[in-house]
Parts: structure tokens; sequence; C-alpha cells
């Protein structure tokens, strides 16, 4: 029997995590990349590589397409709209092999709630441009499952942390801040659990279906960074308001919105136990790990 197929456009952080558990696995694992270097690297660790971008689609798309199973779509929507959608939905929606297709969004959509819970019935209302783009992208790849049956289903990830991409890392060198905005809180997720919850949902798929991956515990920014401080045996940098900052015009529009994501659908209808709960297990885990 032939392995399965993951096809992903723009492997990433997250998008690498959940290949390489899937590679683990047995799969077979096709990605774009958008330039030759990039494309030789995934070669070399036995990924089918295509260059694609905005304005370069897959320039056989059928045969880079071919025996795909599965599909993540990992790029930001741009200016223009969403690249995938503008220039392959039409080969998308011709693939007949294509048995699950997962779209990695962001619980931005949901915009400011002023600290109140959302869940995935809950109105958009982005406040930002990047926020905007993803909600229309994300009406776009549910048209595509509507009108021509894509088994499209929509992950909004809370912000993604794990190894080399965490409180720790930031503190190891250097560039950790901590600011105070009296209420502000964020989610987060372990990029782990962002893979386990897609291969999941691959176990139990439900084409339309929107979750939201965050985990348990919203907090301030700031309490991160002092339990990075408290497990690497430093002193915390100086806690300075909000107001005082000077972050730059994209960090400080992480702070405009404040909202507490809930995550009961995956636990309920994906059965997905979290690894990393709260910020204290994953940067724990990492620390014992090594990383």
């Amino acid at each position: 029997m032939t392995a399965p197929r993951l096809f992903v456009f723009g492997p990433g952080y997250s998008a690498s995590v959940f290949a390489d558990l899937l590679r683990a696995e047995g799969w077979r694992v096709a990605a774009t990349c958008r330039s030759e270097d990039r494309k030789a690297e995934l070669e070399a660790q036995g990924i089918d590589a295509f260059l694609f971008d905005r304005g370069r689609p897959l320039k056989d798309a059928r045969a880079a397409l071919e025996g795909t199973t599965h599909l993540l779509v990992s790029i930001p929507p741009d200016a223009k709209g969403d690249p995938v959608l503008d220039q392959q939905a039409r080969d998308l929606a011709d693939l007949r092999t294509l048995e699950w297709a997962g779209y990695l969004s962001t619980t931005g959509v949901y915009g400011d709630t002023g600290g109140d819970w959302v869940s995935e019935a809950a109105w958009l209302k982005p406040t930002g441009e990047r926020q905007k783009r993803r909600v229309e992208a994300e009406r776009g790849w549910l048209g595509l499952y509507r009108q021509y049956g894509v088994p499209m289903h929509l992950f909004r990830l809370a912000g993604i942390y794990g190894p080399g991409r965490s409180a720790i890392d930031s503190v190891r060198d250097g560039t950790a801040r901590r600011v105070d905005k009296p209420g502000q809180v964020f989610c987060r997720i372990h990029v782990a659990d962002i893979a386990a919850t897609l291969r999941a949902s691959i176990a139990r798929p439900t084409p339309g279906a929107v979750y939201n991956v965050a985990d348990d515990l919203p907090s301030p920014s700031h309490e991160v960074v002092e339990h990075a401080c408290r497990l690497l045996g430093v002193e915390p940098p100086p806690l300075v308001p909000f107001d005082q900052a000077d972050l730059s015009p994209m960090a400080a529009s992480f702070y405009a919105d404040c909202r507490r994501v809930k995550n009961d659908r995956i636990k309920r209808q994906l059965g997905v136990a979290l690894a990393y709960p709260d910020f204290r297990a994953g940067l724990e885990a990492q620390l014992a790990a090594g990383l």
C-alpha cells in the first residue's frame, strides 16, 4: 500500500514540526519554497520540493500535487489576497485524491474582546489589516469546500512558541522584555500541540470545521518572561509600562487586542489532550530537554 502524502504550502515553524511528525510515521511529504537554496535543503531531508510564490505558481501543478492525500496551507495572505487560493484553487478543486486539508489561521480574526472568552462561534471583528486579510482568506478556503468539496479544516492558532522560539530563547539571547499593560493577556500554544491537533483532525476529519488551537492559561507576557528567567536562574529585565516601552509598530499591534480563547472543541471533538496546557509546562519541558 502506498504511504499517504502530505503537501505543504509554506513549511514554516509549525508546518515543519507537523510534517516531521508524519514523516516519522512513514508518510511522504512534499512542500513549496521560494528559493533554489531552500529547495535543495528540503530535498536533502527527503522532502519533494517545488518553487512557489506570489506571481510564481507551481510550474506543473498536476505533477507536483499528484498522489496528494493531505494538504496543509501555512502561507499567510498578502496585500493582494491569499496567494495559494489565487493561483492554485482550480488545481486543488480538481485533486480527487485529497482526503483532508487544513489552513493555519490565527485567533487574531476575533479582534479585541476586552479580555472576554471567545469560542469558534464568535463574530469575527479583526482590528488590523493583517487580521482582516486572514478573515478573507478563511472565507475563501471555506468557499472552496462549499463549492467544490475540498475537505478543508480551519485552525485558528494562538501565539506559537516552542524550542527555538520561546521566552527561554529570548532571555538567552538578550532580547526578552517585560512590558506591563494592566489587564492585558495573551493566549499561546506550544508547537507540538499544534502538530498533535492537526494529527487528531486527520484521524477524525470534519470538512468545514473550525478549531481554536490554544492552551488553557491566557497570561500577561511579562509573567512568561519572569518564569523563563526563574528557570534559567537569571534576573528578569525591568518591568516597563506599555506607554513607555517604545515598541515597534508591529510589536505594539499585538497589544491592541485582549481576549481569552476557548479550546473546548479540540478536546471534545478531536480528543486532544494538550501536552503543554500552559506556558510553565512548555518552558520547563524545553529546559529539561536541554533545548
